[in-house]
């Protein structure tokens, strides 16, 4: 899909403690060349950018804001452990103040898990946090909008959420139960404190199940992108 160049740069705006503030979001594009020649380099220093030499791809940019981005098939199919932990310091420490917050009241993470999947993308709406008693491993349902503001279509899909110890991750079990309710649905999502285990992860995308994976650091992904991103900010949001 090609990138429009009016999303190269554009201005955000936040609140935090009542007061609105803005930042800037910038997107880069690696264009698709092989090997960049010295002659061009000099002649880009020397002013002149649309020398004989300019690589094509850069030319056709440049003549006619067409992108011919680069792109690498991906090597690896499913995360370690350690690419799905957050990172040492701050995002370890937005985590944790989600984990330390319902430890005691690990159901209560599912409306938490909810609102962090609509945080993840507006697209997201949850219908129904299922009942405690009655959820049978499925922690919530809900649509993804998909298509022109015109002409949308809802995607269902099932929503699974683990507040799990540090030391813990989600099994082949866990998996396996929300894998089961997806008969009927296009997808499903997992959310979870901390990671997906080597074994379920490895069975989850060799049999190419249509299940989404926020793990820890997705969590702390989100929270920063939604403008939460110290463990203050965090607890705010959680007594919201």
């Amino acid at each position: 899909m090609e990138a429009d160049p009016a999303d190269d740069l554009v201005a955000i705006w936040r609140s935090k403690h009542g007061e609105r503030f803005q930042n800037y979001r910038a997107k880069f594009t690696i264009l698709n060349i092989g090997t960049v020649s010295r002659v061009w380099i000099d002649a880009v220093r020397a002013g002149d950018p649309l020398h004989a030499s300019a690589p094509a791809a850069w030319r056709k940019w440049i003549e006619n804001g067409v992108y011919e981005r680069l792109t690498a098939e991906p090597t690896i199919e499913y995360r370690t452990r350690e690419e799905q932990q957050p990172a040492a310091g701050r995002d370890e420490s937005l985590v944790q103040c989600v984990y330390g917050y319902f430890k005691d009241n690990p159901h209560g993470f599912e409306h938490c898990a909810a609102r962090l999947a609509g945080l993840m993308d507006p697209n997201v709406k949850i219908d129904m946090v299922t009942r405690t008693s009655v959820d049978g491993g499925r922690d919530a349902i809900g649509t993804y909008r998909v298509g022109p503001l015109a002409d949308r279509i809802a995607l269902d899909f099932a929503l699974e959420a683990k507040c799990y110890a540090p030391e813990n991750g989600v099994g082949v079990k866990d998996l396996s139960r929300l894998i089961s309710r997806l008969r009927y649905r296009p997808f499903g999502i997992l959310i979870t404190t901390l990671f997906l285990g080597h074994e379920a992860y490895q069975e989850l995308r060799s049999d190419r199940h249509p299940v989404v994976v926020i793990a820890g650091a997705d969590i702390a992904g989100i929270l920063v992108k939604a403008g939460l991103g110290t463990p203050e900010a965090v607890r705010e949001w959680l007594t919201a």
